[in-house]
């Protein structure tokens, strides 16, 4: 299930193991080009099609009534709306720490030069709701887009063939103040609030992950809106020294792998004593976890356990990698973070496992994955916003500093740009 490799021997064959990057079927890429377009030309008829296709339920109402939301609140475990509203809170006060403020700053001559930061207006936010519905993914796109001031927020979750929606995501949708929510799913989804349709808004931004189609599609409408990132299969890597308790470990490695079989799991270590245990352990637990099938297969396909030479040759494979998730299970944490640049999200010592991100914390756990951790960052408040630069020149300056900005524009060939100074000097 878990192969062993070194480093020192078997570095060729672990880069094409773990190479990951986001590529997509061509029959994918048809189906949803087809889907895009329909719903760009078709409008709601389009939507409402590819829901019965794809859902299987025509719909007579494609948003959730209050009354739905309400109940599904109402009647949901005490216990669990409370550790909602908890989350939440830690959810919203950390990106309370991630909000910009404009700036402007004067010159010599009378200039003044700034920055003006302004939310966006509106938001679609995707909540998968389909196999497995994730109210953690509802809190988490909220959080930063109230913070930042966005105007109109929206949800979209699949329905099932009823025409339902996950009592747990409609209940999340309460604590966090989400009113205007639509039972669509999928592609279809989208594209109908990428380009508008009779009923579904036009918005400026669509962010949360989904599956393939829904990734695709938020690439191909990037340009009409605002996304915030393509997302693949979750990913964590832990690096650990002699000190690691297996068991953490291993449960850390199934956590990440049970979310699906494409997910994956990776531990790299200096120690072999522990590259064994942790191999010896998970064959031992296997059997008593739910989704073992789904974990199997997932480490078979993409996990390993890597055996380096020091603990600075493991933040050069972590780097490589750039994961989603990275876990530091040393001694001292702090110490090896300094040796790691690249990852999405990192989980200092053996108590910070990836599940507190994941749901309780504060920091996001929308995160860059297949390696785009080397470029992209998580989801954040800066998602949500956007920057205006301000310029404010004086006469004075214009006549001080004009020539030398006409003499430019002769430069690039461009006589208009170069006139439209030269005649407020002529007339100044």
């Amino acid at each position: 299930m878990l192969n062993i490799y070194r480093y020192a021997t078997d570095g060729e064959v672990l880069k094409k193991q773990l190479e990951r990057s986001v590529v997509f079927e061509q029959d994918v890429e048809n189906a949803v080009h087809d889907i895009l377009h329909s719903v760009r030309t078709g409008g709601d008829s389009a939507v409402l099609d590819f829901t019965e296709r794809f859902q299987g339920i025509r719909l007579q109402d494609m948003m959730v009534s209050p009354e739905e939301i309400c109940n599904a609140y109402e009647n949901a475990d005490p216990g669990f709306i409370g550790v909602l509203e908890e989350a939440f809170r830690n959810i919203t006060a950390f990106h309370r720490h991630e909000v910009e403020k404009s700036f402007f700053y004067e010159e010599q001559g009378g200039v003044i030069l700034g920055q003006r930061v302004t939310p966006m207006e509106k938001a679609m936010l995707y909540v998968p709701g389909g196999k497995a519905a994730y109210p953690s993914s509802l809190l988490m796109n909220a959080a930063p887009a109230q913070v930042a001031g966005v105007g109109e927020i929206y949800m979209t979750t699949p329905c099932d063939r009823e025409g339902n929606v996950s009592p747990h995501i409609l209940a999340a949708a309460k604590v966090a103040g989400i009113g205007s929510i639509f039972r669509l799913g999928g592609a279809q989804a989208v594209a109908a609030f990428a380009f508008g349709t009779e009923t579904v808004p036009k918005v400026d931004i669509i962010t949360g992950p989904g599956n393939k189609y829904v990734a695709l599609a938020k690439k191909m409408v990037f340009g009409h809106v605002a996304i915030d990132s393509i997302a693949g299969p979750s990913e964590v890597v832990v690096l650990a020294d002699e000190s690691a308790n297996p068991d953490f470990i291993v449960l850390d490695m199934f956590a990440q792998a049970e979310h699906d079989p494409d997910a994956s799991a990776v531990l790299i270590t200096p120690s072999e004593k522990l590259a064994f245990a942790v191999r010896d352990a998970a064959e031992r637990r296997i059997g008593s976890m739910l989704r073992k099938e789904v974990i199997a297969e997932a480490l078979s396909a993409n996990g390993a356990i890597v055996i380096t030479g020091s603990m600075e040759e493991a933040c050069r494979v972590s780097d490589m990698i750039a994961p989603e998730h990275l876990e530091l299970h040393v001694t001292s944490p702090w110490d090896v973070l300094t040796g790691i640049r690249h990852a999405g999200a990192v989980f200092m010592g053996a108590y910070s496992c990836e599940t507190v991100g994941d749901y309780f914390a504060g920091p996001n756990h929308t995160l860059p994955t297949n390696g785009t951790a080397r470029f992209f960052s998580p989801l954040s408040v800066r998602d949500f916003i956007k920057h205006t630069s301000i310029i404010s020149y004086s006469r004075k300056q214009l006549l001080a500093c004009g020539e030398k900005i006409a003499t430019f524009a002769d430069h690039e060939g461009l006589q208009a740009h170069a006139e439209a100074v030269r005649e407020r000097l002529r007339q100044s």
